[in-house]
């Protein structure tokens, strides 16, 4: 099936709990298959976005389609996902593709960019946009499917043991950040870490990292941030609406009836609205309890913002000069982004500045 035809048709307009499936055929046969994911069981919201969609297939099926999720570290290493898919060692993955980003920076595309799209936005792209047919054509090539299935939404800058006032700050700084977003910091100087969500806590408490970032409050309240280092910056201009992915391997995908196809897809879709619902009941309770246990929240000055975002912008020239299939998915991406920002200026943004006035 195309992967045009499935975000257009799987789930648009969908409310959680509202799934529509189709009917079991009787003699439908008992399918098992394992999900390797990226994210620990602690981060209970966006780990926990592989186990509602699972629940979800067995649901529809009568428990005949069952899908097996299990933590990152556990089969594989969470930044092993992608080959484990790709070589047949789990039928599925749930996963963030800016991980790759060392083997294509295109694979980043399907997450989140630094000053990047929104979850809206994303999502727009990736239904009615070009976005599912250009990235499925990049990812087939791995024998690889993915299926957008939770987005975090705009995430916040992280954790610093020091202040950020001015672009020079950041000369020197050891963070934990990896893909697009630790190239950009390098223009200007920084020193990117790649540290998986676990290790973070202890190499901000050693020193041996400055900063580090992951998520927002609900997640970095979890994992105890806030207890080794004050400062808790925003935005996080590199992840404005990071798609999560269900990754299927597109030869066991070709075995599935099509019965559970579907099912998997609307399953991904429902998993997608419900992860963004969950962190945005969470977040601002998380965010008050943050700042009334002393963390100090900042954000990015506009010189900062501005220096990042000249670097972020000559690294995609760049990138783009070198790197065929990144050029002609960012080109349609930056695109169909710089559309949606003129219409979100005049409407949402309107309305939004607005209403923030009045809190």
């Amino acid at each position: 099936m195309e992967r045009r035809s499935f975000l257009k048709n799987a789930g648009a307009g969908l409310a959680v709990g509202t799934m529509a499936m189709p009917a079991i055929a009787q003699n439908a046969p008992t399918v098992k298959w394992r999900l390797a994911s990226s994210f620990p069981k602690s981060l209970d919201t966006i780990y926990g976005g592989a186990e509602y969609m699972a629940k979800r297939v067995a649901e529809a099926t009568g428990g005949k389609f069952q899908i097996q999720v299990f933590a990152g570290g556990e089969i594989v290493p969470g930044p092993a996902v992608f080959d484990a898919v790709k070589d047949g060692t789990v039928e599925m993955g749930h996963t963030v593709s800016y991980y790759f980003y060392g083997k294509d920076p295109t694979y980043a595309l399907e997450t989140a960019v630094p000053f990047g799209m929104t979850n809206r936005q994303m999502d727009a792209w990736m239904r009615y946009g070009n976005g599912s047919k250009l990235l499925g054509e990049v990812f087939a090539k791995s024998n690889i499917m993915t299926i957008p299935c939770g987005n975090t939404t705009t995430q916040m800058g992280g954790w610093y043991r020091k202040e950020i006032k001015t672009a020079a700050d950041l000369k020197g700084l050891k963070i934990r950040i990896g893909g697009f977003a630790g190239a950009v910091l390098s223009k200007l100087g920084a020193v990117p870490q790649q540290i998986p969500g676990g290790d973070i806590y202890p190499a901000l408490e050693k020193g041996t990292i400055d900063a580090a970032e992951w998520i927002g409050p609900y997640d970095d309240q979890k994992l105890g941030f806030n207890k080794v280092a004050k400062f808790y910056y925003y935005p996080g201009w590199w992840e404005g609406g990071p798609q999560v992915s269900a990754y299927v391997s597109l030869k066991k995908w070709a075995e599935l009836p099509k019965e559970y196809q579907a099912i998997l897809q609307i399953a991904c879709a429902d998993a997608h609205v419900d992860m963004v619902a969950k962190y945005d009941s969470k977040n601002p309770t998380a965010l008050k309890q943050l700042v009334g246990s002393g963390t100090q929240l900042k954000q990015f000055p506009k010189e900062v913002m501005d220096a990042c975002y000249k670097a972020a912008m000559d690294l995609y020239a760049e990138t783009s000069a070198s790197n065929a299939q990144f050029k002609k998915v960012y080109d349609d991406y930056k695109k169909f982004m710089d559309d949606q920002n003129l219409w979100h200026r005049i409407a949402e943004g309107s309305y939004a500045s607005y209403m923030y006035s009045k809190r």
